[in-house]
């Protein structure tokens, strides 16, 4: 079977996106993982107002969506470690998402100290 070789310099180039911010209405799309908890394969997205209060997200979006783990009912919020597009960082909760520099397809992780996953097998 032949091969044909793509020109890298003009791929990206001839790629129509389907999930560009226009598309999401007002929102952006955001990524969040919880780190050392396994059960939860890979990040879960949400399209999200880039107004809303990185607190709200927390309370409205994170916390419901991970309530299922056994362990979720222990997290402290205040001990939360958080990384946002590869950053440590310091959310300021009263702040927007936007504020606290995340943009279209920005990826949350967040390590929860002490809980390493159902009796601590990171899943």
């Amino acid at each position: 079977m032949s091969v044909q070789a793509l020109d890298n310099a003009n791929y990206a180039k001839n790629i129509e996106y389907r999930d560009p911010l226009k598309n999401f209405h007002g929102n952006m799309l955001v990524y969040v993982h919880w780190e050392e908890h396994l059960s939860f394969c890979a990040a879960l997205a949400f399209p999200l107002p880039p107004a809303m209060p990185f607190g709200a997200l927390v309370s409205e979006v994170i916390a419901p969506h991970y309530a299922a783990h056994p362990d979720a009912a222990r997290i402290d919020w205040s001990k939360v470690t958080w990384m946002i597009d590869g950053k440590s960082v310091t959310p300021d909760m009263g702040a927007s998402l936007e504020a606290n520099g995340m943009k279209h397809k920005s990826l949350v992780r967040f390590w929860t100290p002490g809980l390493a996953g159902f009796k601590g097998s990171a899943s």
